[in-house]
């Protein structure tokens, strides 16, 4: 797992300790954590959690990878491992964080019988009509995470199992249960984790087509029929997103940066990035708000 040093890691925002409790879930409310800080949690990011946060009244400017955007209404923001991430809430806000741990997440996979999309890529889900449901789902879930009642574990997966079902409906298109459809979703699943795991190695196409044993036109199809882009794109935009990360949140050169993501050289690199976002390393990171868009 390739994490940048620079920008901080944290299991539970300000806590370098372990995980604080034996359940391998954690929910607290917006107030609890943030009106420590002024209300304002600084861009971070957390190596093996996925977090849910859920505005239920008030407002808050969220920061996803350097892209900031305001919300003023119930929403649930989805935030995937290894995403970096910040929020700063108007004083007073009100709504809780859920944070799961990756076997949590495996568990409920498993029971779901595929994997959970919908918490593996960042995404602003609006509340809208459902907001009693969900506000009450989630001050359940915190009083019941909280107390020691009788079968609390029990209730604890059932409320997080109808809060997934939940998101899940709101953000996914109707499912398609044909056994062909599912192995094409396993495949891209594997895909990305090799990505993830080696996208600072500069691997050709070739390896991570025999690792999830396609050739590599079928690898290439697939990524076209999820993502609208070539096996190679998906490869330069996993690297494309480290560099602007390292470029908005860090003090490395632009040398240092281009060793980091494996380039041969710096020049090379500038050129990657360039052809990418229209704009050099340099100007990105004077001027990230001006990248102009490549087709």
């Amino acid at each position: 797992m390739n994490l940048n040093p620079s920008i901080p890691v944290f299991k539970l925002y300000g806590e370098n300790r372990n995980w604080p409790a034996a359940d391998l879930l954690h929910c607290e409310s917006i107030h609890s954590r943030s009106s420590l800080y002024e209300w304002h949690i600084r861009v971070h990011q957390h190596a093996d959690l996925v977090q849910l946060l859920y505005l239920h009244k008030g407002q808050v400017e969220i920061d996803i990878e350097g892209v900031k955007h305001h919300v003023g209404h119930a929403c649930i923001q989805v935030v995937p491992a290894l995403c970096v991430h910040g929020f700063k809430f108007s004083p007073g806000a009100q709504g809780y964080s859920l944070s799961f741990s990756a076997p949590l997440i495996a568990q409920f996979e498993q029971q779901f019988g595929r994997p959970l999309q919908v918490l593996r890529q960042a995404a602003c889900v609006p509340v809208k009509g459902s907001n009693r449901q969900i506000n009450t789902l989630f001050s359940t879930l915190q009083s019941e995470y909280e107390g020691a009642g009788e079968a609390r574990d029990m209730m604890l997966h059932s409320l997080i199992s109808a809060l997934l079902v939940w998101l899940n409906r709101q953000s996914a298109p109707a499912p398609d249960n044909s056994s062909r459809v599912e192995r094409k979703r396993a495949v891209i699943h594997q895909f990305n984790q090799l990505v993830e795991s080696h996208y600072r190695q500069q691997l050709l196409v070739t390896y991570y087509a025999s690792e999830v044993g396609l050739s590599t036109v079928y690898l290439n199809s697939l990524c076209h029929e999820f993502y609208g882009c070539s096996a190679l794109n998906v490869l330069h935009q996993r690297v494309l997103l480290e560099a602007k990360r390292s470029l908005l949140y860090t003090s490395m050169t632009i040398s240092q940066i281009s060793d980091f993501l494996g380039f041969s050289d710096a020049t090379y690199f500038s050129r990657f990035f360039r052809r990418y976002t229209g704009t050099t390393p340099k100007d990105f990171r004077l001027h990230p708000m001006r990248e102009l868009k490549v087709p």
